[in-house]
């Protein structure tokens, strides 16, 4: 970089490209691309090397194998250095000059902020499972509620930050690297936790703040068990260059290794994409619908599918021509009308018990764990709900539904929390979609306001974007509660919520069939190219979700086992070990006894060299505060060679 410091990053290149130079596409993430991500890395950037690109993969300052300190997510370090190495990219005697950028999750945000600072080079742009809007649509936060996957996310990064180069590249630097790292990244969710509001920290990064800057054209993509869907159809709706949607059933994961399933040909859709934009060849990748999404059928509700059943629909351009708003309003004692019957005006009123969210699954899917939402019934108990008759005839949703709901609570502070289910025949209820609204940030998320107790407001609570098929005999049914733990962080004290039936409403984005036009979709079955190391499993791996219900305590616990055991990388001889767990707790109806609780285990070895790191991280909150411990200690062999503690009181923002 133009300071000195060196980032290391990983090269597959045509053999003949010195002669006959080819486009360049770059990947540009802090997930360590000579262990973490390698298998993954290989596939995909082999694939694209043997059909005429060179590929660069490169590790963010302070991460894996390259120098420097990674001090926060997306700073302007991170996208300087990005802008450096396109330019670098660019300048080879073996590049043709044209530069694209892929990436799941974080490289997928960068590709989108690198694209806003226009890079001569940058032609085109592939993100997965990323965001336009860093405060309403990460991990952080949603509708101005604190996510449960703001602690998690941080615990990880956390872990990751702790690790060393390694010395076969580094050589005897490994461990001043090593050590510049443990004390400089520092505990990034205190950062994350003093900034509850929309500011200017989550502003930067966000192109939504100015469509206009992304001026290369976009492919964005997303999977429903994802996170990061919505960002999709924002992205369309609003990006004002050349672009494509797609959204299928998958987790948090590439769709060429996509699950839930069918995992698609993925990488030979971003090879009609590559060659259209870099390197000027007519693929028809641009006559495809602006928008691909799968429309998922009716399944009984579990916890983790190997695939979900449905078909690919599309769409010209979005919003959509063919979607509108079917509205049904909530009536007494818990039905969904259709709009045009009179609906008396009555109060219904609501206090949650924190139980309900256990069974809600993860903000973010990854599908290493059973980590999806169970059958709602088990919510339900702790909710308001509104129901519809049996459906006469099928019905099919695309888009984001709505709730507008007239309300008032007794608190200054409170939330809400909706879904909305499909109830089979038999009453399971599988969750489809759902939303979040802080209720001080019912006018925005720049200055929430707190509420006056006792007054009525109307308020609108936007639904996740789903493609959901409901089936004739099937009914749809609407859930409130006023807790979403540990989805969600919850309010500072207890409150009840009132709504209004008959002047609450619930807005469904129906689609109308176009069953000649979606069969024209349809995807290659997934390709890949080959890996450069064989990997084995030394320990086994475990995964898991556990509810635990003491009934003696009065205690709730949500305990999540992510461990990957040990894996030897074979070509290089290098042993990784991973382990997650997680806890989530409460006691009775003690809105102060929520407790969040990580802890990682990583570490190297090969021959005489081994470390490992132990980071822990403890959330909890009083009405006024966060409180926020951690612990980081770093090992060579045996012998603990660093160690740190943090304990942070942060105040509570009309959180």
């Amino acid at each position: 970089m133009s300071d000195g410091v060196r980032l290391a990053g990983r090269l597959w290149r045509p053999k003949d490209a010195v002669d006959d130079p080819v486009p360049a596409i770059l990947e540009y993430i802090p997930y360590r691309k000579r262990d973490s991500t390698r298998d993954r890395d290989d596939r995909m950037h082999h694939y694209f090397a043997g059909h005429g690109y060179a590929c660069l993969r490169v590790d963010l300052r302070g991460s894996g194998d390259s120098e420097g300190v990674l001090k926060d997510e997306y700073l302007q370090q991170e996208l300087d250095d990005g802008v450096e190495v396109i330019r670098w990219l660019a300048s080879q005697p073996w590049c043709s000059g044209p530069v694209g950028m892929i990436g799941i999750s974080c490289g997928g945000f960068n590709g989108l902020q690198i694209a806003a600072m226009r890079p001569a080079a940058l032609k085109a742009v592939v993100s997965v499972c990323s965001t336009d809007d860093r405060y309403a649509d990460d991990v952080h936060h949603m509708g101005g509620c604190l996510l449960g996957d703001n602690l998690s996310w941080a615990s990880t990064m956390f872990a990751y930050n702790s690790l060393p180069p390694d010395p076969e590249l580094v050589g005897e630097r490994w461990r001043d690297l090593w050590f510049q790292r443990l004390e400089g990244s520092g505990l990034w969710l205190e950062q994350w936790l003093r900034h509850q509001r929309r500011d200017d920290y989550w502003k930067h990064g966000s192109i939504c703040e100015d469509w206009s800057a992304v001026q290369c054209p976009v492919m964005a993509v997303s999977g429903w068990a994802d996170g990061y869907s919505n960002a999709v159809f924002r992205m369309l709706a609003h990006l004002q260059v050349p672009r494509l949607g797609l959204v299928g059933p998958w987790s948090h994961k590439y769709p060429h290794q996509g699950v839930p399933g069918p995992a698609i040909g993925f990488l030979q859709e971003c090879l009609r994409w590559w060659d259209h934009w870099l390197k000027d060849r007519d693929t028809g990748i641009m006559n495809e619908p602006m928008l691909r999404a799968w429309m998922q059928d009716s399944v009984p509700p579990t916890t983790y599918y190997h695939a979900r059943p449905g078909r690919w629909v599309g769409e010209s351009r979005w919003p959509s021509a063919h979607v509108n708003q079917k509205a049904l309003t909530l009536a007494w004692p818990g039905v969904l009308e259709p709009e045009d019957r009179p609906v008396p005006e009555r109060e219904m009123t609501l206090r949650s018990p924190l139980s309900v969210g256990l069974f809600a699954g993860k903000w973010c899917s990854y599908a290493a764990t059973p980590d999806l939402p169970h059958d709602q019934r088990e919510e339900d108990g702790g909710a308001l709900i509104f129901t519809t008759a049996p459906l006469q005839e099928p019905l099919e949703i695309l888009g984001a539904t709505m709730l507008d709901l007239q309300l008032s609570v007794d608190r200054p502070v409170a939330m809400v929390a909706v879904r909305l289910s499909d109830v089979a025949l038999d009453d399971k209820a599988t969750r489809i979609t759902y939303g979040l609204l802080n209720l001080t940030h019912r006018e925005g998320s720049e200055s929430p306001q707190p509420l006056e107790p006792g007054r009525s407001y109307r308020v609108r609570i936007k639904f996740n974007d789903v493609a959901q098929s409901f089936p004739a005999g099937h009914r749809i049914r609407l859930s409130i509660s006023t807790s979403y733990w540990p989805l969600a962080w919850p309010a500072p004290e207890p409150f009840r919520l009132r709504i209004v039936t008959g002047e609450s409403r619930l807005l469904l984005p129906v689609r109308r069939a176009r069953d000649a036009e979606d069969a024209r979709i349809g995807f290659e079955p997934p390709e890949v190219g080959p890996a450069s190391t064989a990997s084995r499993q030394l320990t086994p791996q475990a995964h898991n979700w556990r509810v635990i219900r003491d009934l003696a305590e009065d205690r709730s616990i949500l305990e999540v086992v992510n461990d990957n055991g040990t894996t030897l990388l074979e070509k290089i001889g290098l042993e990784m070990r991973r382990k997650a767990l997680e806890w989530y707790s409460y006691r009775g109806d003690d809105f102060n006894s929520t407790r969040g609780e990580t802890l990682w285990e990583r570490g190297f070895r090969r021959g005489d060299w081994e470390v490992h790191t132990v980071t822990r991280t403890v959330l909890k909150s009083t009405p006024q505060h966060f409180l926020l411990h951690a612990q980081l200690d770093a090992f060579e062999g045996e012998r603990r060679v660093y160690s740190r503690n943090w304990d942070v009181t942060i105040p509570r923002d009309l959180v």
